[in-house]
């Protein structure tokens, strides 16, 4: 046998029977490895894909608060007293006079005055079409608004004997009178 062959079964008697027993681990090995590289790789396209999507998330609320500052800024312009005030008189309001408080005993604290008592003037609504604008109008006179309640309706006749039944109309909605207003008293003490 020549040298070469000699150790070819040498290497063969070596290789042979324990070779076949290192078979399954080397394979449970390579196994083992894989797929821990590749539960690392999805593991780190997930992690990406969420960073991605928390960046995306960041831009969007950033751009959210900048609305929502823009927003805040104009609410509070419009909520700004000369605005307001300037708003009411484009409307035609007028500011209100000096109130009146009644106490529990019927007493009135303080003066009343109507509102817009002839020194404030506003501005009429502007026209619908184009055209000059109104001037300034001293403010109308204050008038109470009418208090209105039902004013009770006639009763029914009954029908003559032997008469067919009329057929009733329909109820006509009660019908609205101004109620008389109160004259304020000063309540005079018994001294």
């Amino acid at each position: 046998m020549t040298p070469a062959a000699r150790r070819g079964t040498r290497l063969g008697r070596l290789v042979g029977p324990v070779g076949a027993k290192r078979t399954p681990f080397v394979l449970l090995v390579v196994v083992l490895l894989g797929s821990g590289l590749i539960s690392l790789l999805l593991l780190n396209s997930a992690l990406n894909q969420g960073s991605f999507e928390l960046s995306r998330l960041q831009r969007k609320t950033t751009e959210l608060t900048d609305e929502q500052q823009a927003l805040q800024q104009e609410v509070d312009q419009l909520a700004a007293p000369d605005a307001l005030e300037r708003r009411a008189r484009e409307l035609g309001m007028v500011p209100g006079g000096n109130p009146a408080f009644l106490s529990p005993d019927g007493t009135v604290r303080g003066q009343p005055s109507p509102a817009g008592d002839g020194t404030v003037a506003y501005r009429a609504p502007a026209p619908a079409g184009p055209g000059p604008r109104p001037a300034l109008m001293p403010a109308p006179a204050h008038r109470p608004a009418p208090v209105l309640r039902p004013v009770p309706a006639a009763a029914p006749v009954p029908p003559a004997a032997g008469a067919p039944a009329p057929v009733p109309p329909p109820a006509p909605a009660p019908a609205l009178v101004p109620a008389p207003t109160a004259v304020p008293t000063t309540p005079t003490s018994g001294r």
